[in-house]
């Protein structure tokens, strides 16, 4: 390297060391003091980058803290084996040549995927970014992006050993076939992956189920193979990505409303009061602040039931966050109770009347059991 012999020419001609041990001890103290400043430099840095919001270069310092420490040790290295180049037989000067090669590009490959996953952390969170980014589709593209700088470093590191790469891509279209019939359900799986980064029928956070399989929780992450799922319980369920290609899924954190759809019934002896109910009931909700009055919103009797006078009550809510659905639809079910009683009409429960006949008394009278 031009680089490594011009720095042994300097240090040549401003220390005299003629003995080789010397020199090997001065380069050494020189990479020690150059990472020390370096890390004083890389943490000054980071404070001043502090004062900005920028994912990327706070993505990039992050990135190449431990990666750029490493990379001047093996500069330094390099130059001590330079010095003692003369003394090694050919072929181990060869192989550490090739070392060298080898660890250089394994440490660009790691400062490159350490700044793809500092990106990809940052980018979804809501102080980089105006707007955070989709969490699947920034873990789909690091992901990708991961893969393909691994394989090209690993075609780089076997070429600089003296590999053909040609023969190495030979060999794995032959045995990518054989691979292909034995890892079936490996690749069913991937390609079910790339189907849910394409196609997001869900995203990490959102709550899903299926009507077809006993799934239903929180999606918490989205893998190359499996999916996993917290189940309401607490429990983690992981599901086959191939599965979410040949079944039905819900995705209710994509609803745009919520319903709230009741049946209540009345006592046949309130029958005269029940129009006004019902009115009242349909102005209840037409005035009432959570009730999206855009949507279909029914108040109607529709039934004689076997002790009831039945209506039901159909209408959407504007929040589709759960807890607050139940505390609306609370409000609504006291409010239509509050109605109810004003009217002096009473919600009616299973009733049977017996009438029972005394045969010394015929005229006696019919008497009702409630039960």
């Amino acid at each position: 390297m031009a680089f490594i012999d011009t720095a042994i020419e300097w240090i040549n001609s401003q220390v005299n060391l003629n003995h080789w041990v010397l020199q090997v001890f001065f380069v050494v103290f020189l990479t020690l003091i150059a990472n020390y400043f370096l890390a004083k430099f890389i943490v000054k840095l980071e404070a001043q980058l502090r004062k900005t919001k920028n994912a990327w270069d706070d993505a990039l310092l992050m990135a190449c803290k431990a990666p750029v420490h490493y990379l001047v040790l093996l500069m330094g290295g390099w130059v001590v084996f330079s010095i003692t180049q003369p003394f090694s037989k050919p072929d181990v000067s060869q192989m550490v040549e090739r070392l060298f090669s080898m660890m250089v590009i394994v440490i660009l490959v790691w400062f490159v995927i350490r700044f793809i996953s500092e990106a990809e952390k940052n980018l979804k969170i809501p102080g980089y970014t105006k707007e955070p980014m989709d969490a699947t589709t920034v873990s789909a593209i690091a992901k990708l992006l991961r893969l393909s700088v691994v394989i090209t470093g690993s075609l780089v590191v076997i070429q600089s050993l003296g590999y053909s790469v040609s023969g190495v891509l030979a060999f794995g279209g032959i045995g990518g076939i054989a691979i292909g019939f034995a890892a079936k359900d490996l690749l069913a799986n991937f390609f079910g992956g790339m189907m849910i980064y394409l196609d997001r029928p869900f995203s990490v956070g959102d709550w899903v189920k299926s009507p077809d399989r006993s799934i239903e929780g929180t999606v918490e992450h989205i893998g190359w193979r499996l999916t996993c799922i917290r189940t309401f319980d607490k429990r983690p369920l992981f599901v086959p990505n191939s599965m979410f290609t040949s079944i039905v899924l819900e995705n209710p954190s994509r609803m745009s409303h919520r319903r709230i759809y009741e049946t209540m019934g009345l006592r046949y002896d309130d029958v005269d009061q029940l129009p006004s109910i019902i009115a009242a009931v349909k102005q209840m909700l037409i005035d009432h602040v959570e009730i999206d009055h855009t949507q279909t919103l029914i108040v109607n009797f529709n039934n004689y039931g076997a002790s009831s006078l039945d209506f039901f009550v159909y209408t959407f809510t504007n929040t589709t966050n759960w807890i607050r659905f139940h505390e609306v639809k609370q409000d609504v079910l006291f409010k239509i109770a509050e109605i109810v009683k004003t009217y002096g009409a009473e919600f009616a429960f299973p009733t049977q009347t017996l009438h029972m006949v005394n045969d010394a008394d015929p005229d006696a009278s019919t008497k009702r059991i409630e039960q």
